[in-house]
């Protein structure tokens, strides 16, 4: 039977208790030990802990069990304080401008000079430097939602996206901005289709729009008439009112006037009663189908049904019976269908990623098919969920059949591409992180590299080819080739350098190692600063953004937004960088904009970042090119530039003799000529060049003077 804590009965068994142990006392009174009050210590019996009984015993090691956590906590944040404090803090740098905006903006993109910025029933356009704005475009009953720029020159195409999914084409120049098609725009809602990605090629030639409705996707892919775009609108012709299917949006009625629209530039102005020509629809693809049994009785037949080779390797045109097909499929379930929870079946994909490339070596082509250079001849792509890349001609019409003109197959489902800014290389990274990188230019790849175990690729991004001359990153004056440079983004917000150089092999380093203890330091975005060698911007989870040099690698400075502002939704950042200049933008949100139900008192803002203006960058952007009489005379520099450079330029500062080679010369001439013999000139040889395998040997002779040298390679 328990008593009952601190009760009347406990209450008298409180007693002096002597400390340490008892033992036994000697027989002799004398060596008895004094009594000593320190001896004792009271014990109240009522103090002592009982044991409880079930359930508050639970609770109660439950209680301290999360004590005991939240002090953990509390000390690793004192330890993070400490280390904080105790580290060198990057210098950061605000804003320089910040352009005030009276409504919610959903996306930005960056062209030459301007700045396009998707919102509420439109766009606007801005001044790059002076937060000007040049125009605005509001006719729509929805938002736009994302929105590209494409430089043609001195011409930029707009291709805005709103919430309908419905994707419109603008020429926007300085005369004007013109309204060209609403390509997947439909009078019946119950057919309107989708817009989920779009891309166009280098220079405008080619647009692709990846639809989805009823159930299907497809690609949509145009050839756009920019020659007809600028005689149109140098000699324009006004539209006579059409009979058109397809209801197009009419010219903006502006907002009433305020401050922001008294800065407005009135030499632009929408023209909508110019009519452009219409893009042209050439191609459309449509997810390859699910590989199933054969319907061929002779292996005959699958060669007549592949004509010219075409589309050999995508797995369509196979002798695999349904009878095969369903006894590998038990001889899989048979061990592992135990682990399965129900029956496995393919998904139709959902998603696809294309690209324009340029003509090369690499991408056969038929022989009748000519096109300039520069133009994009082929579209790449592979849907998800697919082992395979494939190649589509853009030398065609609706009419021909559409079949791909090549297939490169992977070992493993390929989960992420990217081309490189100058269409040159491309990277195609599989589920199983195995990377490939081709060189569409010189025809051939440059490596596979392998990703760290457990690491899958989340996006890839190309850095233009800089060297270290002198502890500074800079591009070569020339541009190289056979070489480059990518960063990796992880799904686990690790970050890696990939370098290729020629056919040494790619190389791979770390320049961010996954964060294990403070997971709100993960990197949630990435996007190089072109304008500046090897610089890279990284958005951080907690609403920090950071310059890396990724040769080092170092955290060069960091940017803020006003004490006022902050990023409403950190992991996703808006934002754009600029491909010609160093800088990018950043939008800002205000700590009252999402409680505020009042849109019009909303502050939102886009902050200009210019990197030029900061003093840790001001010197990295003046001096960033390598002059190529550098390169020749740095041995390590030189190993990057062609054969043929380094043979030229070496031969040129060979040119002039040594001192002792005529007086050679003369000795030798003297005695094979004759008595009395007027002397000959020697004979003129102009570049004999001899290749040797381990070097090349160069012999020069101008006149009376030779010169000869040797170049390791």
């Amino acid at each position: 039977m328990s008593i009952p804590r601190g009760s009347q009965v406990q209450k008298r068994f409180s007693s002096f208790m002597r400390k340490g142990l008892l033992a036994v006392p000697s027989p002799t009174e004398k060596d008895w030990p004094k009594d000593d009050e320190d001896d004792y210590v009271f014990v109240d019996l009522g103090q002592e802990v009982d044991s409880l009984p079930q359930p508050y015993r639970m609770i109660n090691k439950m209680v301290n069990l999360l004590f005991d956590r939240c002090w953990e906590v509390i000390q690793e944040r004192d330890a993070l304080r400490d280390v904080e404090f105790s580290r060198t803090q990057p210098t950061t740098y605000p804003p320089l401008v910040e352009n005030k905006l009276n409504k919610m903006p959903n996306c930005m993109a960056i062209s030459q000079d301007y700045v396009f910025i998707g919102g509420a029933k439109g766009f606007s356009i801005y001044n790059l430097y002076n937060a000007k704005r040049i125009y605005i475009w509001e006719k729509l009953k929805v938002d736009v939602t994302s929105i590209w720029a494409t430089d043609l020159g001195n011409e930029i195409l707009i291709a805005p996206v709103d919430e309908m999914g419905i994707a419109r084409l603008f020429y926007f120049n300085k005369d004007g901005l013109f309204l060209i098609k609403a390509i997947n725009e439909v009078d019946d809602a119950s057919k309107q289709t989708t817009c989920i990605k779009m891309e166009i090629s280098q220079g405008g030639d080619f647009a692709a729009f990846l639809l989805q409705g009823a159930g299907d996707i497809w690609l949509d892919v145009y050839k756009l008439p920019k020659e007809s775009w600028l005689k149109e609108v140098e000699h324009p012709q006004p539209a006579i009112n059409p009979k058109k299917k397809v209801k197009q949006p009419q010219p903006n009625t502006l907002e009433p006037v305020t401050s922001e629209n008294l800065e407005m530039d009135m030499n632009v102005c929408f023209r909508g009663d110019i009519k452009l020509s219409l893009p042209v629809h050439i191609m459309k693809i449509k997810p390859p189908k699910p590989i199933t049994g054969t319907t061929f009785k002779s292996p005959l037949e699958v060669f007549a049904k592949v004509e010219d080779y075409y589309g050999l390797g995508s797995g369509q045109n196979h002798f695999i019976k349904d009878s095969q097909w369903e006894q590998l499929a038990a001889i899989f379930l048979a061990p592992h269908g135990k682990y399965l929870d129900k029956e496995w079946e393919e998904e139709p994909p959902s998603m696809a990623t294309f690209h324009f490339l340029l003509p090369s070596s690499i991408i056969t082509m038929p022989m009748e098919v000519k096109g300039p250079s520069g133009v994009a001849c082929v579209l790449g792509i592979h849907w998800a969920g697919s082992h395979n890349f494939f190649l589509y001609s853009l030398h065609r019409t609706l009419k021909d059949k559409v079949d791909p003109e090549g297939v490169w197959p992977c070992a493993a489902p390929i989960a992420v591409s990217q081309l490189s800014y100058t269409c040159t290389y491309l990277v195609l990274a599989c589920e199983d992180g195995v990377l490939t990188l081709w060189d569409l230019a010189e025809g051939f790849p440059l490596g596979v590299i392998a990703l760290p175990k457990g690491c899958s690729c989340q996006s890839i991004h190309f850095l233009k080819y800089f060297l270290v001359h002198k502890g500074q990153n800079m591009y070569p004056e020339s541009p190289l080739k056979s070489q480059m440079k990518c960063v990796v983004l992880c799904t686990d917000s690790s970050l890696y350098l990939v370098t290729a150089e020629r056919t040494q092999g790619p190389t791979i380093s770390v320049l961010v190692e996954r964060p294990i203890k403070h997971l709100d330091e993960a990197i949630c975005a990435v996007a190089p600063v072109l304008a500046l060698p090897g610089m890279l911007l990284i958005f951080g989870k907690n609403g920090s953004v950071q310059l890396m040099d990724v040769a080092k690698p170092q955290i060069i400075c960091a940017f803020a937004l006003p004490r006022t502002y902050h990023l409403a939704v950190p992991w996703k950042p808006l934002f754009a960088v600029s491909v010609q200049h160093p800088c990018f933008l950043l939008r800002g949100d205000h700590p009252d904009e999402i409680e505020s139900d009042d849109t019009k008192d909303v502050q939102n803002s886009v902050f200009y970042f210019n990197l030029e203006a900061y003093p840790l960058l001001e010197h990295i952007s003046r001096n960033h090119t390598i002059p190529e009489t550098d390169m020749t005379e740095n041995m390590a520099l030189a190993q990057v530039l062609p054969l043929e450079k380094r043979c030229e330029s070496f031969l040129q500062k060979r040119r002039s003799p040594p001192p002792a080679c005529p007086q050679r010369f003369d000795t030798l001439r003297a005695r094979r000529q004759k008595p009395g013999q007027q002397p000959a000139p020697l004979p003129r040889i102009e570049g004999v060049l001899c290749m040797l395998p381990a070097a090349t040997s160069a012999c020069r002779m101008r006149g009376d003077s030779w010169t000869s040298l040797t170049l390791l390679y």
